[in-house]
């Protein structure tokens, strides 16, 4: 497995988040994870990505240990591996598409503007590259965090709720751009989502209640 996760608990000091995860996926799957909320699908999406630790339990991404590693080789694996996409686009408000994108390149290596600009021709900004975000709708800054989250050519592309803040039509158009790039370059996806429309469009369904997967299920599409 592409993305393994072993007997994962996250315990907090009021509550237990998850209660013994063991899931697998496959390398260039897109995978939904499903649930109410509550039900510890962000909490294995953060552990997933190197955001948080567990409890206890180990999780493998390309046979590497991450729950094992120390903070600083945790953030350079993150940095060359893992792209991020939020509900909230996080772009830095005074910076224009160009440079939000340039600024995952900066944490990663060396900015390069001709390569930030192809990222956002990409996902379709070609007209907004020097545009900010208070200028963009929320379906084309949901574009320049995929365009950010991609540039570094990430394995894996994890995703909370990308989708939570649009409309059904922005909805769609990102889904859509999402499953274009994804059919082009064949990263793995993990998405987050509540929504059963968004969740269709995955190979793959996760369902969550209770900090545990109690239903995982294929998809044809």
């Amino acid at each position: 497995m592409f993305v393994d996760v072993k007997d994962v608990i996250k315990e907090y000091p009021t509550a237990t988040a998850l209660r013994g995860v063991e899931t697998g996926i496959e390398r260039g799957m897109w995978c939904s994870i499903m649930g109410a909320s509550g039900s510890g699908k962000s909490t294995l999406l953060n552990i997933i990505g190197g955001l948080d630790n567990p409890t206890s339990g180990a999780v493998f991404i390309d046979g590497t240990d991450i729950t094992a590693m120390g903070e600083d080789e945790l953030a350079r694996f993150r940095r060359e591996n893992i792209g991020f996409v939020f509900q909230q686009p996080h772009l830095v408000p005074y910076l224009n598409s160009v440079e939000n994108v340039m600024l995952s390149q900066y944490f990663h290596s060396l900015t390069d503007e001709d390569e930030a600009r192809e990222a956002l021709k990409r996902v379709g900004l070609g007209h907004r590259l020097h545009h900010r975000p208070s200028q963009l709708s929320g379906g084309e800054q949901q574009r320049v965090t995929i365009a950010r989250a991609l540039i570094n050519s990430p394995r894996l592309l994890l995703a909370d709720e990308p989708t939570g803040n649009l409309d059904r039509e922005n909805t769609r158009l990102i889904l859509e751009l999402l499953k274009k790039l994804h059919t082009e370059e064949q990263f793995t996806i993990i998405l987050v989502t509540h929504d059963p429309f968004v969740s269709g469009w995955a190979e793959r369904v996760l369902t969550m209640e209770d900090g545990r997967v109690i239903k995982d299920e294929p998809r044809y599409c």
